[in-house]
């Protein structure tokens, strides 16, 4: 599905019915790594009902374009606005996004809070990177090789402390086809724009429930500024899992899944 909003052409999957969860993407690969990430969460098992998924490709990125005129965040952020008015209208929604996806996410939320009914961030990345922890494995398992082209394994190893055939699968099944289509150029160009106008501090408390996850292992954004989110979101719940690094998404998935569950039941309940 595409949804053209100015002169960029939006492409998306959607899946399911009901309360619109619009859910955003990390850096260099597209909606697929998420996508692949939470949708069991959805459908398996008791699974979750009553949600309409929305997974846009980001500018740059999967099958959307990045116009020259897309210089920074910000100019995203405002792609996301009027790709989020085209296919929410004006009702109620929930934001989400894992790294970068997450920062982003954080000021669509900003600039729609009055409509935003909850946020869900993974691994946000923030303004500037806090406290981080050396890149190491917390957990190596033979079969990699296996999965694996042997070209792959050293970004495998960069992006993962969950070194198993399982999560090797997630990452080339997930992950990698999304690293093919990115626009590097493009990426480096609205990256240099790094900072948002529109991300909420503490001293702007946001009411809106929030669900905040974060790797105690993340050497690419830490887990401390995770833990700051609290004071800027009151009614935020927050999950720092130990033996997580930065792709939690297809290290604990489970427990992903379970957290996804508990918080929509409380957020549908009220």
């Amino acid at each position: 599905m595409h949804q053209q909003v100015g002169d960029v052409r939006v492409h998306h999957v959607e899946h399911g019915d009901g309360l619109p969860f619009v859910v955003l993407h990390g850096v260099g690969v597209d909606h697929r790594e998420v996508a692949g990430a939470l949708e069991p969460a959805f459908t398996d098992g008791p699974g979750i009902s009553g949600v309409r998924r929305v997974y846009p490709d980001l500018p740059g990125m999967g099958r959307t374009g990045a116009p020259p005129r897309l210089r920074s965040n910000d100019d995203v952020v405002d792609v996301l606005l009027g790709f989020v008015d085209q296919v929410v209208g004006g009702g109620p929604f929930v934001v989400g996004g894992h790294s970068l996806g997450g920062y982003l996410a954080r000021a669509v939320a900003a600039r729609r809070r009055e409509q935003v009914a909850g946020l869900v961030l993974v691994c946000p990345a923030a303004p500037s990177a806090g406290d981080v922890p050396p890149h190491a494995a917390v957990r190596t398992a033979p079969g990699v090789a296996d999965v694996l082209d042997p070209a792959d394994v050293a970004g495998f190893e960069e992006y993962l402390v969950v070194r198993t055939s399982q999560t090797a699968r997630r990452y080339r099944d997930r992950v990698l086809p999304g690293t093919r289509l990115a626009d590097e150029p493009a990426l480096r160009r609205i990256l240099a724009g790094w900072e948002l106008r529109d991300a909420p501090g503490p001293d702007d408390p946001h009411p809106y429930p929030a669900l905040v996850v974060a790797g105690r292992q993340d050497a690419s954004v830490g887990w401390s500024d995770a833990a700051a989110l609290l004071a800027v979101y009151p009614h935020a719940t927050l999950t720092v899992l130990e033996g997580a690094g930065h792709a939690l998404l297809h290290e604990h998935p489970d427990v992903v899944a379970a957290l996804l569950r508990h918080w929509f039941a409380g957020l549908t309940a009220s």
